[in-house]
């Protein structure tokens, strides 16, 4: 197989399976090659990578190294991104009322949460997470690709227990999103005990759920260790949690004037 033929395999594999450590012998066999040619392939690999702006790869040295393709999004696409779903969030037709807007075509859009789902990724590479946990909401397709793109199981914290799910624990929990208790719950055998994990949702207004998502994991002495977010409301400006990432904030929306403002910044 010529260069141009191996650095277009590698580079399909390695996308189809992002986060996935590939031994050197793997590719070397494949191809038929020398550990030194393999290294010039991974090299022109990397500069195609990296100029398309999704992202690294990143090589691990020893006798358990190997290679692996680390997704994460360069600030020109990033703020292309963010620019697009300002965009689409500040379409004055969203608003439902009572300050609710109507945002499954963005969660629904397998293009875009591709794109936040790379985003999330890169950010939090570095965190040896174990899980990516969300709420059963329309966060769910986002969290799926966020935890396809760090090759981690996803964990659906549910609404209410169901049968097929075995054994669970619930509890309580306040939503600022609806003024109300609410409950969540969590199959036994979804997680392990003493893990780490990043939360994934669609909106957050005051924190409530990630908060709640927080405590149901704390039960398997789960730490957090970071948490991403699609949009993030403003207000209120204390959120029930500590730390979170955003995509894009969304300002205000004004019903009278039929005004919604979303920004990044």
């Amino acid at each position: 197989m010529k260069k141009n033929k191996r650095v277009g395999s590698l580079i399909t594999e390695l996308l189809s399976h992002p986060s996935k450590q590939y031994s050197y012998n793997q590719f070397c066999s494949k191809f038929d090659i020398a550990k030194s040619s393999l290294s010039e392939d991974i090299t022109t690999a990397g500069e195609i990578i990296a100029s398309e702006g999704i992202g690294r790869i990143e090589t691990i040295q020893g006798a358990n190294g190997g290679l692996r393709y680390v997704p994460a999004l360069s600030d020109d696409r990033l703020k292309q991104l963010q620019t697009t779903l300002v965009n689409k969030l500040s379409d004055p037709a969203r608003i439902l009322g009572g300050s609710f807007l109507y945002t499954s075509d963005i969660m629904f859009d397998g293009q875009l949460t591709r794109s936040m789902g790379t985003y999330f990724a890169g950010k939090f590479a570095n965190l040896n997470a174990d899980y990516v946990v969300t709420v059963e909401t329309k966060g769910i397709s986002l969290a799926a690709d966020v935890a396809f793109m760090m090759n981690l199981p996803l964990v659906v914290v549910r609404r209410e227990a169901k049968y097929s799910e075995g054994s669970t624990v619930s509890i309580n929990y306040f939503s600022g999103s609806y003024d109300r208790i609410q409950k969540m719950s969590i199959s036994k055998r979804a997680v392990s005990q003493n893990k780490r994990a990043i939360i994934i949702d669609d909106f957050m207004r005051g924190g409530g759920s990630l908060k709640g998502v927080s405590e149901i994991l704390s039960e398997f002495d789960i730490d957090v260790v970071g948490a991403g977010v699609a949009i993030a409301s403003r207000e209120p400006v204390k959120k029930k949690i500590a730390s979170y990432l955003p995509v894009i904030y969304l300002d205000s929306i004004d019903e009278d004037a039929n005004l919604i403002k979303a920004s990044f910044e």
